[in-house]
C-alpha cells in the first residue's frame, strides 16, 4: 500500500476510517551517517510515511534496513539530512534543539527495551521525572499516581526498579510516556527484554491506550508482537518497502487470560 493509497483510507481498528490530517507525516525523508573519512552509511533512503490519529503502527526490518534511524527522528532525537517531517502540523525539520525538545515534551511519550528506571528513585518518583525536569508542579504527585493506576501499578507506587520485576519496570516506564498526555507513544521494543507473559501484559496495555484513541508506533522485529499492531510498516534498505494493515490482530489480554507464560 501506498502512501497516497493510505491518505485515502488510512486504517484504524482494522477497518478504514474518515481521512484526517496525519499525526505524522514524512516526505522523502533521507539520512546519512559517516564514520571516519571515507565510510557513508545511508540508513534512510527517501521514506514517505504517513500515521493517523488512533493508528497502533509496528515498523520492522532486519539489522540495517533504517527502523532504528526512523524511530530517532520521528521521536526527534535526530534530525533528518533532507526531506519534510510534519508532526501534529508542525514542521520539526528545521526547529532548534530547544524547539524539539519543547515539541517532544509536547507530543511524544517514549518507552525503551531497557525501562531507563533511575534506581535511586521509587515509582511515582519515576513517573514524575519528565515534569521534574520540566519544572511542572501543576499537581505532580496526582498526576503520577494517576499514571500508574492506568497501567496497573496503583500498589506498587513506592517500590524502587530493583523490587519490581521486568514487567512492572516497564509498566512504570509506560505510565511515565503518559504523564503529558502525549499525541503519540513510540515504544522501541519495549517487549524485548520481558517474558512472554510480561510481554502480553505490555502489549494488553498499549492496545488497552490504543482503543482509547492513543497513537503508538512501535519498533520491533519479532512477527507474534507486530501480529498484536493494527499495521505493520516494513523497512529495507533505507525505505518503506511494504505498508500493510493486519486484519484480525491478536488480542494480548485473551492470551493472558488464557495463561500465556507464567504469572508475575
Amino acid at each position: 500500500m501506498t502512501v497516497a493509497d493510505r491518505a485515502a483510507a488510512p486504517y484504524r481498528y482494522g477497518a478504514p476510517v474518515a481521512s484526517t490530517r496525519p499525526v505524522v507525516r514524512l516526505r522523502g525523508i533521507t539520512k546519512t551517517y559517516r564514520i571516519g573519512k571515507e565510510i557513508e552509511v545511508h540508513a534512510l533512503a527517501g521514506v514517505d510515511l504517513d500515521i493517523h490519529a488512533g493508528e497502533f503502527v509496528a515498523i520492522m526490518g532486519p539489522s540495517g534496513s533504517g527502523k532504528s534511524t526512523l524511530m530517532n527522528v520521528l521521536g526527534c532525537l535526530d534530525v533528518p539530512d533532507a526531506g519534510t517531517y510534519e508532526l501534529a502540523g508542525e514542521n520539526v525539520g528545521k526547529m532548534s534543539d530547544d524547539q524539539l525538545a519543547a515539541i517532544r515534551n509536547k507530543h511524544l511519550g517514549f518507552v525503551f527495551q531497557t525501562f531507563n528506571l533511575l534506581s535511586r528513585l521509587n515509582a511515582v518518583e519515576n513517573v514524575e521525572l519528565p515534569l521534574v525536569y520540566g519544572g511542572d508542579r501543576h499537581d505532580r504527585r496526582a498526576r503520577a499516581l494517576a499514571a500508574l493506576g492506568q497501567v496497573g501499578l496503583a500498589d506498587r507506587v513506592k517500590h524502587r526498579p530493583s523490587e519490581l520485576s521486568g514487567g512492572q519496570q516497564q509498566r512504570v516506564a509506560i505510565a511515565r510516556a503518559l504523564l503529558n498526555d502525549p499525541s503519540m507513544i513510540l515504544a522501541d521494543e519495549p517487549t524485548g527484554n520481558l517474558d512472554s507473559h510480561s510481554s502480553a501484559e505490555i502489549l494488553a496495555i498499549l492496545q488497552r491506550l490504543n482503543e482509547l484513541g492513543k497513537t503508538v508506533v512501535m519498533v520491533t522485529h519479532e512477527p507474534d508482537v507486530a501480529a498484536h499492531c493494527r499495521r505493520i510498516v516494513r523497512m529495507r534498505d533505507g525505505v518503506v518497502s511494504h505498508d500493510d494493515p493486519v486484519v484480525a490482530p491478536l488480542r494480548a489480554q485473551d492470551e493472558i487470560v488464557s495463561g500465556i507464560g507464567g504469572a508475575e
